[in-house]
This record gives structure tokens, sequence and C-alpha cells, in this order.
């Protein structure tokens, strides 16, 4: 639901059509309404921007910016129990004049202050300006399911849901963060609180933003943290209360995020996480829910049969559509727009197309994203905890002499590697996981994309990788819950959330996320390893779930993930691009990438080497965001 933007300015230089201006570039996420309040203060000029995309309350009483005495907000996102708080707040005395979860969050804000947001189960970025005590406050949810950039420089601050609102304002300075376009390639996306620009950052999930005006300060505080949940003892529980609990709080979640006024589906993939959610929802209704699946032609991606199986048995009323390389062709020229700051997971393909499938039909859709990283479903994690056992085990003499050989070796050099898929990457990574001294380390080697010393020879200037995010004090916990952790700061939020939320509001539709129920996340993160990782099996106790409405043979097959066959369409149909947007004079007149390292990986890949495509994939997507916005 919406999009925020808008600015505190203490040079008192930015204007009403300024802010108008930074609001509109939002309008896809918000279509049906707009609105904006603009304040000069003594200290500064103020403006608060919003488009409205309509799904509870859709009357005007649901309009924004909304005022209650001192108090005027602007807010995306949903606060689902925002009836309950209601009740409570009318036993403080306040009235309502609207059905919207929007004034409810108002007037608990009022009422509690910052504390308010501890009682807020949703997903949410607000904006607060507070006239009586002239602060800015901006809050992002506990998982970071919505977005909330800001810009601080010079005495002008900047907040937006997207990046793109910061272009329309004359005084927003792009240059490029190198540290970040390094991450970039990296990890295949930009950590918090960094962005692709220079002092401009990511509100960091479970935090707010403070700006007291008067002083002219800003600071970042902390109102929730999922370590306190793992820090906790662990749940004493037999099994079948640990089925029957997850149970219980996932039909609560999703029946949460059915609360709308509009149409509502669910993205359903046929894996074990979206048929959760599709059957726990239609366990409980005599009207079938709509579901939505895309497809693939090339077998080793396809999970249709899958989706439509399971759909066939829970009796939805099911959608799918079969994605091509022309579909992904039409799309790739909009990535740049859609997301605007370089982004790399191809999954945002079928995303898109999915979302504009489901727009058809419905504005809301649930998906069913962090199973993996809340209930241990990764395969990674197994590779992780084997490499930093076995180097564990490893004798410290051997070990140092293995990577003192590895290290004066160039693997390019050795006969048999150029018939191994990406055999240079892959020993760069040996390394580094030989040499890991956590688990978390050996997730961190094992996941790259480029590694460090082939950043260095990619990048013409010197860059700092800052992988702090990969590093918090978990002496508390064990390898698995440390890496669980992990990932949920970090590519959850970074790319998954990310993903969902760009390519669902590209479209007008909203997204929600019942698995990121924050009562679920903290039982969860609560139970003993034992229910979530049994026997090699992953996700034990949300598979019991949902064993209890679908049959187990029917769910018994391999994981797949959400990507596309770009291997397959690569050579054939995405030559082109390569040619054009890696074109070695186009990198050179850039100054970010040398132009020879890029071209040797070109051409290598379209001589038929064995290359990672998805290497390709990331400076594509890089130098075509670079074109749009640069």
């Amino acid at each position: 639901m919406c999009g925020i933007a808008g600015f505190c300015d203490f040079n008192k230089k930015s204007d009403k059509k300024t802010l108008i201006e930074m609001t509109e570039a939002l309008h896809h996420r918000g279509p049906d309404d707009g609105g904006y309040s603009f304040y000069e203060d003594s200290y500064a000029n103020i403006g608060l921007g919003h488009r409205r995309l309509s799904i509870l309350d859709l009357s005007s009483h649901g309009h924004q910016p909304m005022r209650f005495e001192n108090i005027e907000l602007v807010y995306n996102g949903e606060v689902y129990n925002f009836k309950e708080i209601r009740t409570d707040l009318e036993k403080c005395g306040y009235n309502f004049e609207s059905e919207s979860d929007t004034e409810v969050v108002l007037k608990a804000y009022h009422n509690w202050g910052i504390h308010a947001v501890d009682k807020f189960n949703g997903m949410f970025s607000i904006a607060i300006y507070d006239v009586k005590t002239n602060k800015l406050i901006l809050i992002r949810d506990r998982a970071g399911i919505k977005p909330c950039y800001y810009y601080f420089k010079d005495g002008l601050i900047l907040f937006s849901s997207e990046l793109k609102s910061f272009h329309k304002h004359f005084l927003f300075q792009k240059s490029i963060n190198i540290d970040a376009a390094a991450q970039f390639l990296h990890h295949g996306y930009i950590l918090e609180p960094y962005s692709i620009f220079n002092d401009t950052f990511k509100l960091k999930a479970g935090h707010y933003l403070e700006v007291d005006i008067k002083k002219q300060e800003i600071k970042q505080l902390q109102y929730w943290s999922l370590e306190a949940s793992y820090k906790k003892l662990k749940y004493d529980l037999t099994e079948s209360e640990a089925v029957s609990e997850t149970d219980k709080l996932l039909k609560s979640a999703c029946e949460y995020r059915m609360i709308s006024d509009v149409p509502a589906g669910i993205f359903l993939s046929g894996g074990y996480d979206s048929t959760a959610v599709a059957a726990v929802l239609q366990s409980n209704r005599l009207n079938k829910i709509k579901t939505f699946t895309i497809g693939f032609k090339e077998k080793g991606y396809d999970e249709a049969p899958f989706a439509k199986e399971v759909a066939k048995y829970l009796d939805t009323d099911h959608t799918e559509y079969y994605c091509t390389a022309k579909d992904a062709l039409d799309i790739i020229p909009t990535l740049s727009e859609i997301y605007d700051e370089p982004f790399g997971d191809n999954s945002a393909i079928p995303t898109i197309l999915v979302s504009k499938l489901a727009r058809q039909d419905v504005t809301v859709s649930l998906s069913a994203d962090a199973g993996d990283e809340v209930f241990a479903g990764y395969s990674k994690y197994d590779r992780a905890l084997k490499y930093y056992n076995l180097s564990k085990k490893m004798p410290d003499f051997i070990q140092r002499r293995m990577l003192s050989s590895m290290n004066n070796i160039d693997p390019s050099k050795i006969p048999f590697s150029s018939n191994i898929y990406n055999f240079t990457t892959r020993y760069e990574k040996m390394k580094n996981i030989l040499s890991a001294r956590s688990s978390v380390e050996s997730l961190l080697h094992t996941s790259i994309l480029f590694t460090d010393i082939e950043l260095k020879k990619l990048f013409k200037k010197e860059f700092i990788l800052k992988d702090n995010n990969f590093h918090l004090d978990s002496s508390f916990a064990s390898d698995l819950d440390k890496m669980l952790m992990i990932d949920y700061k970090t590519y959850l939020p970074d790319d998954i959330l990310t993903k969902v939320d760009r390519a669902t509001m590209s479209v007008g539709l909203e997204g929600r996320e019942p698995l990121l129920d924050y009562r679920l996340v903290e039982f969860a993160a609560r139970l003993p390893e034992k229910y979530k990782y049994r026997k090699g099996q992953k996700k034990w106790v949300l598979k019991e779930v949902v064993h209890k409405y679908v049959p187990k043979e029917m769910m018994n097959r391999p994981k797949k993930g959400f990507g596309v066959p770009l291997a397959d369409w690569f050579k054939d149909d995405f030559g082109d691009l390569l040619l054009t947007y890696l074109d070695p004079s186009r990198i050179q007149r850039e100054g970010v990438f040398n132009p020879d390292e890029v071209l040797k990986l070109r051409d290598s890949y379209l001589n038929g080497d064995n290359l990672s495509t998805r290497k390709l994939w990331h400076i594509l997507m890089f130098e075509m965001w670079f074109e749009k916005w640069m």
C-alpha cells in the first residue's frame, strides 16, 4: 500500500512544487490518491508527500497526509491488528472518524509515542512530523518488508519509499558509492544501511530515525531485534506441541493478512512455504481463494505442474502463466526503472510477471517468503557447516600448507580448469572457506558472486567491502542459528523483500508476507534446532504443518529456487544486450569497471567457456542501471 516521500531542508530552499514532483515519482505505488503537506518552519522547510493504493476504508477518510493535533503522518504499509489497537485507544478516550489503519497508527503514536510501534503487527514505513516537539521520525518495520531511503547532506534530508524520488529534488547530488557497487557484485545486492549513492541510506529494519529539527541532529535507534529472541531460552515442547503452535500462529498470521476491502489472492509455487499459506487459508473458507503461478517451459525450472496439483487438491481458483524468453526480453529494459539501484536477482522477472497476472484479478496478494530464513530451508546451510566442520578438523599445519600452496597457484593456468564451470571463482572460494573462522564466514564465502580478488581486477577504483552485517555478537547461538540470523538481516530484506516489494508495487499490487509475522518469527527463534533441521530434513516443523492439509507424497520432491533459465536464454536471446551494454568504449567512458576485464568475461562466455551466467547478468544489470540513472 502506497509510497511516501518528503524532506527536511535546513537551508529552506525546498518548496511544495519539488515535494509534489518527488511524490509523483511514486505514482505506481499509489495510483488511487495523492496528498502533500508543506511547512515553512522557523528552522527548516518540511514536506510530507503520499501516494495511496486504497486497501482499507476506500473512502476519502483514508487520505494522507493525516493530521491529529500536533502530529502529522504519511505511511506505507499495513498494521493488521489495528482493530485491537483501536479498541485500546478508545478506552483511552480517542474517537475515530474512519475505518482505516492509518488513523489508528496516527493516534497510537499520539498516545504512546515511539513505543506505539511495539504494538504494531504488520509491514510499514512511516514518516511522522511532530509540530510541537519539532521532530521528524522515520520508522521501518521489524523485517524490512517496506522500504525507506534517506539522504543527508549539506543541511538537506530527503526520504522516500524509492530512490527515484530523490532525482526529482534539485539539490540531490548523485555520486556512486563505489563500496556499495563492489558490495553489489560481491553479494548480488546492496546491504542496508548502504545504497548505490553516497550520503544515501536505507533505514535499517527494526529501527527508527529521529531528526531534531531545532538542533539539526539526526540519530538512528533500534526498537526490535531478532537476536533478542534467539538469546532467550529455547521452548521445552513436544513434537506435537511444536507443530500445533506453529500451525496456530501461521493461521493467525495468514488470516490477519487477508483483512482487506479489496480482493486478495496468493502467489503459489507449489513448494512448502506457499502451500502452507494456501492450505491454512483455504481450509477455513467455502469460497475459493485465487492462486497465481508462473511456469517455465524449461523443465529444470518449472514448478507450475506442482502448483497446479496443489491448487487442485486444495480446490483454489488457480491461474498460471508460462514465462518465455520473449517475456523476459520485454521486462529486462524496465528493471532499472523498477529497481532504481542495481539489483541482480533474476527471479525479479517471474515475480513481476506473477504480479501482473495477479493484478488482473486482485489488489492484494500474499507471498510466502522467509520460510527458509525462519525455519532453516536452504541447502547452503548444509554446505557452509560441512566445509566449516571439515576445516576445523584439519590440523593447523596442514591447513596452512594447503592455503600456501593454493595461494601460489594461478587457477586459470591449471590444465583442466577451462572444462569446469566457473572454476576460478570456485577455487578462490575454497581458499576463503578453508580460512573461515566461523560458520557465518563459511556461509559468506559459499554465497558470494565475485570474490575479493576478482573484484579488485574488475574495478578501476579502490573500494572497501563493508561486510559488517555478517558479524554479530552471537556466542549464545548455535552455528545454524547464527546463519539464520545473518540471512534474516541481509539476504532476506536486501534481496528477497526488495524484489517482491518493487515487483508488486510496480503494478499497484500490495504484497503481504504472513511468514514474517513477528510472533511467528520470534517463536521460531526459540524453537529447538531439532524442530527446524532434523536428520537432514529442512523446515521439519513447517513441513509437518503442511502434511496436516496436503498429502506428504504430493509434497515429497526436490526443492527448486524461483530462478529463471538464464543459461538457456542468454546466448540465443540476450547476446545483443551483452554486446550493447558490455561494450568496452561504454565501460571506459563510465569509469567504474576495467574494460579489459569486462570484455574478457563477455567474450569468454560468448565463445562457449564455462563461465557463470550470473556474473554477466549482474554486470549487465549495473550497466543498464547506470544508463538509466546516471
